[in-house]
């Protein structure tokens, strides 16, 4: 007895999509006008920004001082944000890179926000670093550049040092890969434009392609090399930020689990952060045709099995702080649980370990409104996370006259929410200025994964 194989949902849905509506409907956001929804949300975006910019002035006129930082609490929500801008920009690139080399058909419609994603969220944890400088226009002094103090090299051994490398290291690769990725599309929308301005704009920016044989052969070789760069970039940029408190003998901190168990936190984070992203695109630019409940859901189960990797890494931890018999490492992790930072830890625990798993039942799966509610629920789970090991392992140290707990004050509350704010400016511009699908590789996937063309398929067998 044969068993025919089960037929593949669609990618794209609509029985009337062809090559021409593709590129009508891409372009579309780029040559007409913004709806109301996008300049309600635009609207909120900038506001945030502006008040987040005013509170980064601030910190830098006054002084790191106007943070809720104390002797004891010295790294709070500065490095907290930090690692959590880190986290979600990890996402982008590893989403469109490594499903690039296994050549899933499902990355194409979702590929061009991941990668924008992970170009702002780099751009936003930059100013972190920056900022809690205190004095931002000696920034330079972290590159090994030559300098006024002739032999006065930065610290190479510093753990701080590596992540400028890191990051900048993987934003360079992150943007030439994104940008490789659009230059066919800059060349559609300019052969569509109508006014001089646009039409230049776009020419500069798709570098003179001509779409023929041997330019598509050569941007397939780029993007594969690409791919293949950026993969390992992935998880040496997070086990790098780990380092930061991995290579210190601080309790809670000094541990060797964290450079994977990171890179599986910002891979879960930062895939949260694209269903929440794509679900946003789909409803305010109308794309239901390409953005579909089968994206959704495979998101979905990497983010359930993320979710979990991560809540194998918190209990390996709580085991190991018993199993070592070292009393500091066992007090460390028994204050995070039961101390006066409790309800972070578990909020950190249900929302991280407890709610992916919901997305077992399939119902929920393809919920466009649970998963939405659910990939905002991750990312402040994970943003508990850092919290949680950042400030409850600094709060208590060995000496109990020491501890102190730490409040945020407006100027910490207000540049996070102001990062937000600047991010969502940018992706929201880039909506409005660049193709948010990747147009000419949705249409290599119509004829395979299309509805129109499965059914045609259908009738003819």
């Amino acid at each position: 007895m044969v068993k025919e194989a089960e037929v593949r949902v669609p990618l794209i849905l609509g029985k009337d999509v062809t090559y021409h509506s593709i590129t009508e409907d891409v372009c579309r956001p780029i040559e007409g006008k913004a709806g109301k929804l996008w300049w309600a949300m635009f609207s909120v975006a900038i506001v945030l920004a502006i008040w987040g910019t005013g509170m980064i002035l601030y910190t830098i006129g006054r002084g790191i001082g106007v943070w809720g930082l104390n002797n004891t609490v010295d790294w709070a929500w500065d490095i907290t944000n930090f690692v959590w801008w880190v986290g979600i920009g990890h996402a982008g690139t590893l989403i469109s890179a490594v499903l690039l080399l296994f050549r899933q058909k499902w990355r194409m419609a979702i590929n061009r926000s991941a990668e924008a994603m992970t170009i702002f969220a780099v751009i936003m944890a930059a100013l972190f670093p920056g900022i809690h400088m205190g004095r931002i226009w000696l920034a330079y002094f972290v590159f090994p550049v030559p300098n006024q103090f002739g032999s006065l090299w930065v610290n190479f051994n510093s753990p701080l040092l590596w992540d400028v490398f890191a990051i900048s290291t993987y934003f360079s690769v992150s943007f030439v890969f994104w940008y490789i990725g659009l230059i066919p599309d800059f060349a559609t929308i300019r052969d569509r434009a109508k006014g001089p301005v646009a039409k230049k704009m776009y020419s500069l920016l798709s570098f003179g392609w001509t779409g023929n044989a041997m330019a598509w052969v050569r941007f397939e070789e780029v993007s594969l090399v690409l791919a293949g760069l950026a993969t390992p970039l992935v998880f040496s940029v997070h086990s790098i930020v780990s380092m930061d408190f991995a290579t210190s003998v601080i309790p809670g901190w000094h541990t060797t689990i964290f450079p994977p168990y990171f890179v599986a936190g910002a891979v879960f984070s930062g895939f949260a952060m694209v269903q929440t992203l794509l679900l946003v695109v789909r409803k305010v630019l109308h794309y239901e045709k390409y953005i579909t409940i089968q994206h959704i859901e495979m998101m979905n189960r990497i983010i359930t099995v993320t979710g979990s990797i991560v809540g194998v890494a918190y209990l390996s931890e709580l085991f190991i702080s018993w199993y070592s018999g070292v009393e500091y490492e066992g007090y460390a992790f028994l204050n995070r649980a039961t101390g006066p930072y409790w309800w972070s830890y578990a909020i950190m625990m249900s929302a991280n370990v407890i709610s992916p798993q919901l997305f077992w039942f399939k119902k929920l799966r393809t919920s466009f409104v649970f998963s939405f509610f659910l990939s905002i629920i991750v990312n402040i789970g994970m943003w508990f996370e850092r919290f949680v090991i950042i400030v409850t392992s600094l709060h208590r140290d060995y000496i109990p006259s020491n501890w102190s707990m730490f409040h945020p004050t407006f100027v910490d509350i207000g540049v996070y929410l102001g990062t937000i704010g600047i991010f969502f400016v940018l992706f929201l511009g880039f909506t409005r200025v660049f193709p948010v699908l990747a147009l000419n590789e949705l249409k290599s996937i119509l004829k395979s994964s299309g509805e129109a063309y499965r059914d045609k398929d259908s009738d003819q067998h």
